[in-house]
């Protein structure tokens, strides 16, 4: 069994593509990690995709998973994860940037914590897919002392497209600059653990995000019974988007050659520095 992709319950987004799975806890947005909550319950069981728990692993025969999709969705890459964990070999990392490259009929929406690294790579190697407009890049942001700065990494990162994802929003950010972001996303945090989020918190991002009109998208108000406190906003619901600018989905006769030619540019076997993996065992469904 594994994730179910080609779905997802996130309000932001249309399915979910996890070609890496697994994370470790780097600031407080992470205490109460819904992912490593999921993946922990399967530690053990033999034959699970989270059988190995939240540990970092690679899944490269999920790579080419975006190219076999009937319909154009808006993807979030890394679910279960963070592309740019330094677990994550940046030859890996390319390939991944490759894929949603050349298979660009999907918006992919890419979110980290890991700043640095995003602002390294897509200043260098990655800089190609940075400037794609059907890729999204993001960080997370949910206090001052560790968010905040995320957001000057990705603004310096080359990055074409830009968004926040400011989740859980565990304080009082005051004044933000948001100018060159392109898409704003407030939650709350949810579960039994949830810490509390104040409505004053939110309006003040909205407002900013107002002033400068970035779309703003309010996820949720989250607490233990999240469904309870639903999303509305203001008596209303907020979900704005960046323009969508992707490529028309191709036939199924381009779509495998296409398939074809991402298996001849990445080889059988991808090599890192510490290991080596299988990268497909087959082109099928």
């Amino acid at each position: 069994m594994d994730e179910v992709a080609e779905l997802s319950k996130i309000e932001w987004t249309d399915a979910t593509w996890n070609p890496v799975r697994g994370c470790t806890k780097i600031s407080p947005g992470c205490a109460h990690c819904y992912a490593e909550v999921f993946a922990e319950r399967f530690r053990g069981v033999p034959g699970h995709p989270y059988e190995q728990g939240f540990d970092v692993k690679l899944i490269p025969e999920k790579l080419l998973e975006p190219a076999r999709w009937n319909a154009s969705k808006m993807v979030f890459v890394n679910s279960m994860s963070d592309l740019f964990h330094h677990d994550v070999p940046d030859a890996y990392i390319g390939r991944v940037a490759e894929v949603m490259s050349r298979v660009n009929w999907h918006t992919y929406q890419v979110l980290t914590k890991r700043s640095s690294r995003l602002n390294e790579l897509l200043s260098s190697r990655l800089q190609n897919a940075a400037e794609q407009s059907h890729i999204w890049w993001g960080v997370s942001v949910e206090d001052r002392k560790y968010g905040l700065p995320r957001i000057e990494a990705l603004k310096e990162s080359g990055a074409k497209i830009r968004f926040l994802s400011i989740e859980p929003l565990l304080e009082d950010l005051g004044e933000i600059d948001l100018r060159g972001i392109h898409w704003v996303i407030v939650g709350g945090e949810s579960g039994r653990k949830a810490r509390p989020i104040k409505s004053e918190w939110v309006v003040n991002i909205m407002d900013q995000c107002r002033s400068l009109d970035v779309p703003f998208f309010f996820k949720q108000w989250g607490g233990v019974q999240k469904k309870r406190t639903g999303r509305l906003l203001n008596g209303r619901t907020y979900d704005e988007f960046p323009l969508i600018e992707r490529a028309t989905i191709p036939d199924i006769r381009t779509r495998s050659s296409l398939l074809v030619q991402l298996q001849c540019l990445f080889g059988n076997v991808v090599h890192s520095e510490n290991s080596e993996f299988p990268l497909f065992s087959s082109l099928g469904e």
